[in-house]
């Protein structure tokens, strides 16, 4: 074999080995799963049955809130919003998710929630995550900023995920509206108004601790 074709052969060995080695690493960017999800994961089913129970209540108590006078709030933990996506919404809400995503779960900090979920389509199996930056610039109207979408640990096409949430958005009766800050999409969310229901219900606040969300509203009765 002659120097030149050693060296030719030498060269597109390399090449091969390269987009072996680069393929390898996408797939197993696709695949990596955030710590918190693991975790989150791995929580027994005690915890999440307990978990699930206290959501159910704390959903229960805002409901009655919003039917007397006075003003309300209620802290919700990512313990409790995790056990009731791994209880409650499997028995009872099954259709609520599309069958290419499951097992979602959340954390939350004081920077924004993340949610995290197993996506699988075909052959094509990983983890995606969104992290949204909650704030309120005004009365009942919900700012929900994303930060970050990834498919694992690549970038997530931020079309389909501002899709998804414009029609979970309009399912709920919210009226939705997009605009940027930062370069970031951000959807403007505003809780819908029923006229005809004898109270009226003002969302004040919404505020990120450490493990939890905590919701401020105020309710009045309509003036006849």
């Amino acid at each position: 074999m002659t120097r030149r074709k050693r060296l030719f052969g030498w060269i597109s060995a390399g090449a091969a080995t390269a987009v072996i080695l680069g393929l390898a690493g996408v797939y197993w960017a696709a695949q990596h799963e955030p710590a918190f999800y693991r975790e989150a994961m791995n929580i027994k089913p005690a915890v999440l049955e307990k978990g699930s129970d206290r959501m159910l209540q704390q959903a229960a108590a805002v409901q009655g809130s919003t039917t007397r006078e006075g003003r309300w709030q209620v802290r919700v933990t990512a313990t409790e919003i995790n056990g009731w996506l791994a209880v409650d919404l499997v028995k009872n809400h099954p259709k609520l998710l599309p069958p290419t995503m499951k097992n979602p779960r959340v954390a939350i900090d004081r920077s924004g929630i993340t949610v995290a979920c197993h996506f699988q389509h075909g052959n094509v199996t990983s983890v995606l995550s969104l992290t949204v930056q909650p704030s309120m610039p005004k009365r009942n109207v919900i700012a929900l900023r994303i930060a970050k979408a990834r498919a694992g640990l690549l970038p997530a096409p931020l079309e389909q995920v501002i899709e998804r949430i414009t029609k979970s958005a309009r399912d709920l009766q919210f009226h939705v509206q997009w605009e940027r800050a930062g370069g970031d999409p951000v959807a403007l969310l505003t809780l819908p108004d029923d006229p005809g229901n004898s109270y009226r219900t003002t969302l004040e606040a919404v505020e990120l601790g450490d493990g939890e969300i905590r919701i401020v509203g105020n309710t009045q009765r309509r003036n006849k």
